[in-house]
């Protein structure tokens, strides 16, 4: 669902005019993004992909060059530095958190993150987000996986309303949402007026 929404609202963009800048702020080794702008060829997609980790970065950068995209910029930063994410040029067209929000229980650091991002994007661009409002196997993966840091993986699942309501008070307006067919995973779109 993120690919599929990803595409088509890169070339909603493109048939507007509008010049095409994506932004994955906790991109991991960001496969999904650059598969996607790979498939939009011959759209003159741009995009920067951010990561905390240097191991994710540095793969990032090497599929970037394995798919032949120098159109992309991958580098360290901190998906939650509002000012940091409010400085990041080229300005985005679309902004992308994804698989991110769930790992943190406190929605102050959300909140810094969402503000970053409305303060980022270009007027009339885009917010991509994911949410897990349930998932049947928490427990599960609390007692058998680490989080990043070793702990136990303890997920801060958020009711749909709860994350729209985050998205919605740092200005951004939802225009769709996405869900599987389980209700595990949404994908939902925001416009930044």
């Amino acid at each position: 669902n993120l690919e599929q929404m990803l595409s088509r609202v890169v070339r909603s963009l493109g048939e507007a005019g509008r010049r095409l800048h994506i932004l994955d702020i906790a991109s991991g080794p960001g496969r999904y993004v650059l598969e996607t702008i790979k498939g939009l060829e011959p759209l003159p997609v741009t995009a920067t992909l951010r990561d905390y980790k240097t191991v994710n970065v540095e793969a990032g950068q090497r599929l970037a060059k394995e798919l032949g995209l120098e159109c992309v910029k991958v580098e360290r930063g901190d998906a939650f530095d509002q000012e940091a994410l409010a400085a990041i040029q080229p300005r985005p067209t679309v902004g992308i958190v994804s698989g991110l929000f769930e790992l943190f229980p406190m929605n102050q650091r959300l909140l810094q993150s969402l503000r970053g991002l409305f303060d980022a994007i270009e007027p009339g661009g885009y917010l991509i987000y994911t949410n897990q409002p349930w998932h049947p196997q928490l427990e599960l993966i609390a007692r058998s996986l680490g989080n990043r840091e070793g702990d136990a993986w303890v997920m801060r699942r958020r009711t749909q309303a709860e994350m729209d309501a985050l998205v919605e008070a740092c200005g951004f307006v939802k225009v769709e949402q996405q869900i599987d067919a389980w209700g595990i995973f949404s994908v939902s779109l925001a416009r930044r007026p």
